[in-house]
């Protein structure tokens, strides 16, 4: 079986094909500036084909959507030979609220419930409801299409963790709660961890730290969630690239007075001009890093404070756990950068947490495994995350249920029910 998964933004699209039997990536690519000029497209297959380059503008999702479904049938660069041979499409969408705990096959209703969490997350899920119209559009309905969300994995937090101490109206009116994101990313290391510990997830207590340009950091017992760094929106929680995370909310109706600032101008400086860029001027960790070595003091106190919020994030989701088995690190950051995870690590002493520097600067560019000293009493781990992947296997095992459905011999078949 080969699935195709979708992951789309407001202004990209990027795709993966992935074959199940052997959950062999066969080609990957990225559609950029849809909606705009001079639009980018990308792919890299199995074998080593790579193409990127400047592609007349996409105006929309559908026009990027056909062009992936183009170049994988390409003769130049195509792994199939038909789209026939496509099975099925997993979609990732950030916001599921309270309508989706798990991954679901895609109906109109379905979609009416996604389209009503747009006001939760405008910049998420719309473009991503835009994908799933547009692939229905190209492959028509015969093809099963699935959702996975965000904050599916998040769903077992208990009420301590995701209500906040706001009038209660606000909860039943317009559902304001912790929701938190990265909710694949998280649920795929802390299987993956599991698997590399030879232990089973039940008896394991795991804090994920997520920390790319957007991060989290999720507290994982047994398998389930009982805290996460993200909330409503994925402002809250620690500094990230461009937003601010947590703050005193009256700064916000401080600046906002002072300025003369709109809700969306207040919002813009928090989620696009703020994080490192606020603090060193730079956006990009690379960046920052390059400027901390040139002694720039701006960006040495920006990863201080990153580096600060991390350890208190993960003092307090052990506080939460009443212990902790092990502590990974992935995404762009958490699996590239030696330094942070060095530096988190040692505010962790207390914790009986110990690092080896040379095998934690070693691994890096795609390598992952245990970085923790052969006496530390906490594992810690650099893990390569994979949310494709676990699209994907949500995928399969949606269809392979609605494939047994059939064979039943049922007429209708009850998406509640797969």
């Amino acid at each position: 079986m080969k699935i195709l998964v979708i992951n789309a933004g407001s202004s990209s699209l990027k795709y993966q094909l992935i074959d199940m039997e052997t959950e062999k990536v066969l080609c990957k690519g990225n559609c950029e500036r849809i909606g705009m000029k001079d639009s980018r497209f990308s792919i890299s297959t199995f074998d080593g084909r790579h193409m990127k380059k400047t592609v007349p503008p996409f105006q929309n999702h559908k026009d990027a959507f056909q062009a992936v479904t183009r170049i994988l049938v390409d003769k130049e660069y195509g792994v199939i030979k038909n789209k026939d041979e496509v099975a099925a499409i997993g979609h990732r969408v950030a916001q599921g609220g309270d309508l989706f705990k798990n991954s679901v096959l895609i109906t109109e209703e379905v979609k009416r419930g996604i389209e009503s969490l747009i006001p939760l997350a405008p910049l998420h899920n719309r473009p991503e409801l835009d994908a799933i119209n547009a692939c229905q559009e190209v492959f028509g309905t015969s093809i099963p299409e699935v959702v996975v969300f965000d904050t599916s994995f998040h769903s077992t937090m208990p009420p301590k963790a995701y209500i906040y101490p706001i009038p209660w109206k606000y909860y039943e009116n317009y559902k304001i709660r912790r929701y938190g994101f990265h909710g694949t990313s998280h649920r795929y290391v802390s299987h993956h961890i599991a698997h590399l510990m030879h232990q089973p997830i039940e008896d394991l207590k795991i804090i994920s730290c997520h920390i790319g340009n957007g991060s989290s950091i999720t507290a994982i017992e047994g398998g389930k969630v009982v805290d996460t760094s993200m909330g409503l929106t994925p402002l809250d929680g620690f500094m990230m690239g461009t937003r601010s995370g947590s703050l005193d909310p009256s700064i916000v109706t401080y600046i906002m007075k002072k300025d003369n600032l709109t809700p969306d101008e207040m919002d813009n400086i928090l989620n696009r001009k703020s994080g490192l860029l606020g603090i060193s001027g730079y956006a990009d960790d690379r960046d920052v890093i390059n400027a901390e070595i040139k002694g720039e003091p701006h960006a040495i106190l920006a990863h201080q404070i990153l580096y600060y919020q991390i350890a208190k994030y993960i003092g307090a989701y052990a506080a939460a756990m009443n212990g902790v088995d092990a502590i990974t690190f992935e995404a762009g950051i958490g699996e590239n950068q030696p330094e942070l995870r060095y530096e988190v690590c040692r505010y962790l002493r207390y914790l009986g947490v110990k690092i080896d520097a040379v095998v934690n600067d070693d691994t890096v560019n795609g390598k992952e495994g245990k970085i923790s000293a052969f006496d530390s009493q906490v594992s810690v781990y650099v893990i390569v995350t994979n949310e494709e992947l676990m699209i994907a296997r949500d995928t399969r095992s949606i269809v392979d249920k609605l494939t047994y459905a059939k064979t039943e011999d049922k007429t209708v078949v009850d998406p509640e029910d797969i």
